[in-house]
């Protein structure tokens, strides 16, 4: 997904049709000239593609998102280009400026065919403008066999406002969706294009105002905020000369238990690439002995008790508890320990599957659950965290306080009375183990040099994904390990890259 020059407040689908509203109603803003507007920028896109021949093929429905269709139709072969329209569902139920639309366009002599499953075999762009964001049901019928021809074509797929089927509040599909090359979405940026099944489906997304008055937004609060390394990133600032390395913290990480080991010391590199002072690892002692012989800087310590893990405490100023802890005595006794603390905690990993078997409420920790530890963490079956990410994530937070993040496409971070951010950058390349230990690192590195809880948390998610993006881009992504990031981590931090 591309989301370079996009705004950073999110909407619901409620909250976009209240500022169309308003501009229609307060502001004395036509309705129809917004829908033509609309349909120029949505032609401007299409131009922007690189295609052989104008060969256009227009998708419309029996709502507004189909008016809007009819206007991209009218412009294109007004413009020159071969046009050819399928309408989909009750021809009679149209009305408004969306059956303005519709007459407009037929007055031009073009045909507006129903769709009985073939497409035009030289058609070199799609608009699919079937449904806009208020689809609530399961995507049946004529309309499903037009999404799987839309899918099913090598046209290059632009969906209007959002792909068809693509719920735009949480990101879910409605039985089937529109695979779109490009979205072009208007008003407000609705929430669903970046996150859960929202980031495979929407391709590029363009972003029009339509001209709507700044004023119109002050009247509701964002329902979330989109988050990138891009934003982020401004609020680092460089060292100053005098600089010495206890004024960056130290990093304790506890974990990596017989035959887990690789995960702690994944994190623990990963809080000293992003700059803490020192980074300690507290292990069983049989592993101690080798831990830093690939990372010299890793100081490593083999604790076998809990006692033994107080003086290290009094020395830290963050602890990351998790990878490969295992759920052993040992575990759980350095988890109580951990939690005792007054330090920042960071607990992922099979910190979280132990907290998920004896809850408590912290308000000084972030946790970093994926999908099946928000399930244990919540008590349900995965599929609810799948089908409600929003909620689980809030959930989380409610009933353990702190800082969550739900990992995954489009990852959310939950902090109290704060709206739910939500990552733009990533890529399934990062679907590998040892990805959520240099997330942990990372968290446990920014706070370690200060950075309070909330912005440690989105800058690292930002940060993580956006090294995740970089070694995509040279590399590819499938293949790709943990420990391929790291190395980017410090040119990222530098502004290098």
């Amino acid at each position: 997904m591309t989301t370079s020059s996009l705004p950073y407040a999110l909407y619901t689908a409620a909250q976009v049709q209240e500022f169309d509203r308003i501009a229609i109603e307060d502001y004395q803003i036509a309705a129809y000239d917004l829908m033509k507007q609309a349909g120029q920028v949505v032609l401007d896109a299409i131009n922007q593609q690189s295609v052989n021949t104008k060969n256009l093929v227009v998708f419309a429905g029996i709502g507004n998102n189909g008016g809007d269709g009819f206007v991209v139709a009218k412009l294109a072969y007004e413009a020159g280009w071969q046009v050819s329209v399928f309408q989909c569902g009750d021809v009679n139920k149209i009305q408004g400026n969306a059956l303005t639309a519709r007459n407009d366009l037929l007055a031009l002599g073009v045909e507006i065919d129903d769709f009985h499953g073939f497409l035009p075999k030289e058609a070199t762009i799609i608009v699919d403008a079937l449904f806009g964001t208020g689809l609530e049901r399961k995507v049946e019928g004529q309309w499903a066999k037009a999404i799987k021809a839309i899918n099913h074509s090598d046209a290059k797929v632009i969906a209007i406002d959002i792909p068809s089927g693509l719920n735009s509040d949480t990101g879910n599909i409605w039985g089937c969706a529109v695979n779109a090359d490009v979205t072009v979405s208007f008003i407000g940026l609705k929430q669903g294009l970046f996150m859960a099944q929202g980031c495979e489906y929407t391709g590029q997304v363009i972003f029009h105002t339509l001209d709507v008055p700044a004023r119109v937004y002050a009247r509701r609060i964002l329902s979330s905020r989109r988050i990138d390394w891009l934003k982020k990133s401004q609020s680092l600032s460089p060292r100053v000369r005098t600089a010495d390395k206890t004024d960056f913290g130290h990093g304790l990480l506890i974990g990596g238990d017989i035959g887990f080991s690789g995960a702690i010391r994944l994190a623990a590199e990963a809080c000293a690439r992003v700059g803490a002072g020192l980074v300690s690892v507290v292990t069983p002692p049989a592993n101690a002995a080798w831990m830093n012989l690939q990372q010299a800087e890793i100081m490593s310590h083999g604790v076998e008790s809990p006692e033994q893990l107080q003086p290290l405490l009094q020395r830290a100023n963050v602890i990351a508890i998790g990878p490969g802890l295992g759920r052993s005595e040992w575990a759980k006794n350095l988890l109580d320990w951990a939690i005792a603390t007054t330090l920042p905690l960071v607990v992922d990993a099979d910190g979280l599957n132990l907290l998920a078997q004896s809850p408590r409420y912290h308000t000084n920790w972030i946790l970093t659950p994926h999908l099946s530890e928000a399930a244990r963490l919540l008590d349900c079956e995965r599929q609810w965290v799948v089908d409600n990410r929003l909620q689980a994530v809030e959930n989380l937070q409610q009933r353990y306080g702190g800082v969550v993040v739900l990992k995954g496409a489009g990852s959310l971070i939950q902090a109290a009375d704060q709206p739910v951010s939500v990552c733009s950058e990533g890529n399934p390349g990062m679907a590998s183990g040892g990805m959520g230990d240099i997330l942990t690192g990372i968290i446990a590195g920014l706070l370690a040099q200060g950075f309070e809880p909330l912005e440690a948390t989105e800058t690292a998610v930002c940060l993580h994904a956006r090294a995740g993006d970089v070694v995509a881009s040279r590399q590819g992504e499938l293949g790709m390990l943990a420990s391929d990031l790291l190395p980017i981590l410090p040119p990222l931090l530098n502004r290098l890259l």
